[in-house]
């Protein structure tokens, strides 16, 4: 069966890894961003689309059939509804990337039953195109990865040393479910991806100084207990099997191709 023609909307960090993917998988596939000859430089020229919500003049940059993932925040309500009624038709495919943050941190376990929280402008956006175009959302963790490695938050100060509860997944893990939920997700279904292991930042912290030597950072009061996300849904209904699901193993991976590139060569 002949793949629809794929459009990343939306270039950043896991559009672009994205892009890689659904081409390496034979897509025929683009990628869009706002200033797409600043940002997406490392994709072919021919690949790349002129795409903002902002602005109505580019929501025509591609045909209405093609199947779409849209990766930045589906909002204000008002554009999204304004730019699906420009289309044609719906995309044949829609997968929408959203937020865990949808969620109350009450320390709780969170799974797709949970009504998100529709004052937040993009869970308005996300809810509009599930229930009229079918969109199936994926409500993302704390994404790392290569580039955003969860070791150097710690070593630049940007993570406190708190029993506030974090979940989080890896940039490939979040290609992988999003490819497996363009391919077979029923339409109109959400899912919640996480490598299924909430740990406590002070935890994450003190593994840290143990195995990489890692000052631990002072000791702060968490303004909430944070959240627990259920991934059982992607790993049942989808059959998807995590690459990294082991923070630890992940975080020394990591640490592992940055030595690699630290070393000096001698070719």
């Amino acid at each position: 069966m002949a793949q629809n023609p794929l459009v990343i909307l939306g270039g950043g960090y896991t559009g672009k890894a994205l892009y890689k993917r659904a081409t390496a998988e034979g897509y025929q596939v683009w990628c869009t961003s706002r200033q797409p000859d600043l940002h997406l430089t490392g994709i072919a020229s021919q690949h790349r689309l002129h795409f903002d919500l902002n602005h109505p003049e580019t929501w025509k940059a591609f045909p209405s059939d093609t199947s779409i993932i849209w990766c930045f925040p589906a909002c204000p309500l008002d554009l999204v509804k304004r730019f699906m009624a420009t289309r044609t038709q719906n995309p044949a495919r829609l997968v929408v990337l959203g937020s865990t943050s949808a969620y109350p941190a009450q320390g709780m376990m969170i799974q797709e039953q949970w009504k998100p929280n529709f004052a937040l402008p993009r869970v308005q956006g996300e809810e509009y195109l599930r229930t009229t175009a079918g969109a199936i959302i994926i409500r993302l963790a704390g994404i790392y990865g290569p580039g955003r490695n969860v070791l150097d938050w710690i070593r630049k100060g940007k993570i406190r040393n708190t029993p506030r509860l974090v979940n989080l997944v890896h940039v490939e893990d979040v290609v992988g479910i999003s490819m497996k939920a363009l391919a077979k997700a029923p339409a109109g279904s959400t899912y919640l991806a996480s490598d299924g292991t909430p740990r406590a930042w002070s935890t994450i912290c003190h593994y840290a100084k143990q195995k990489w030597g890692i000052p631990i950072p002072p000791e702060t009061k968490a303004p909430d207990p944070g959240k627990r996300i259920d991934n059982h849904k992607i790993l049942e209904e989808l059959h998807y099997y995590f690459r990294f699901p082991d923070l630890y193993t992940a975080l020394d991976h990591l640490e592992t191709q940055q030595c690699d590139k630290d070393e000096p060569s001698f070719s």
